[in-house]
């Protein structure tokens, strides 16, 4: 597969990840699947919109950079072989890195917030975070600790764990896009070859 080919297929996938990740940051907005009266009941992982900035917004300049690098001059700028195809995979490269770092922001927010368990109301009436590392995971009965919101507990991990997810593969298909832009920046796209009348790739 040529790297232009190779980036396509990765903007592509790279697409409805990030949209999903917006819409899961999103639905945590609403814990249990209801809207609640006070914004300061919401756990603290929600307002730091790693679905929604670091999968989503971040990620989809990356993708409409790789989708369009199908498209891009194979014979340079006005003719200059000195730019082109070269320099167009070179900026994905860059792409690639800022998707990778907005991937991981989003699977590091997700990762803490899944360890550190949501903020609902306690025994105690008082609002806060029940769980300690992580210890609700494998303890089915300790999610009685969360009063209200109903349903809070499966509802924070599910999305949460969608978003890790997303996150992961997101900062994998960014990391194949750095090895593809890196190669078609040294030895350019197998489209290319002979074109503005040279012999090999441009």
């Amino acid at each position: 597969m040529c790297t232009g080919d190779c980036a396509k297929c990765l903007g592509g996938t790279l697409i409805p990840l990030a949209l999903f990740g917006f819409l899961a940051n999103i639905l945590l907005f609403f814990p249990g699947g209801k809207v609640i009266d006070n914004n300061d009941y919401l756990s603290e992982e929600v307002w730091f919109f790693g679905g929604i900035l670091g999968s989503g917004v971040l990620m989809i300049f990356p993708a409409l950079v790789f989708l369009g690098l199908k498209n891009n001059d194979c014979c340079g700028c006005c003719g200059n072989e000195s730019c082109g195809k070269r320099f167009a995979m070179f900026t994905s490269t860059i792409f690639a890195v800022i998707g990778f770092l907005g991937a991981g922001y989003s699977f590091v927010i997700s990762a803490i917030s899944i360890n550190r368990g949501p903020k609902c109301l306690m025994d105690n009436s008082t609002w806060g975070y029940p769980f300690h590392n992580g210890d609700y995971l494998n303890d089915e009965a300790l999610w009685s600790k969360c009063q209200q919101p109903a349903d809070v507990v499966p509802w924070n991990l599910t999305l949460f764990s969608i978003l890790l997810v997303i996150g992961g593969i997101q900062m994998l298909l960014c990391a194949i896009q750095v090895v593809n832009g890196l190669l078609g920046t040294l030895c350019g796209d197998c489209q290319c070859c002979g074109c503005c009348g040279g012999d090999g790739p441009v």
